[in-house]
């Protein structure tokens, strides 16, 4: 849940940038995806090390 939590929210957040930066409806999907592959690394990390930390078996 965390890993398509992150994607989404790293895919909005590249979507604004472009948005802001003035890019046409390519550069907004490129920065989309860029952010969202880049968030969506972090937030596998961020699974894994909730995982490791709150782990009671």
């Amino acid at each position: 849940m965390i890993v398509i939590a992150m994607a989404i929210i790293g895919a909005v957040i590249g979507a604004m940038t472009a948005r802001k930066r003035g890019g046409n409806r390519k550069d907004i999907g490129q920065y989309a995806a860029g952010y969202g592959l880049a968030f969506t690394i972090a937030g596998m990390f961020l699974t894994i090390l909730v995982d490791r930390l709150f782990n009671v078996v």
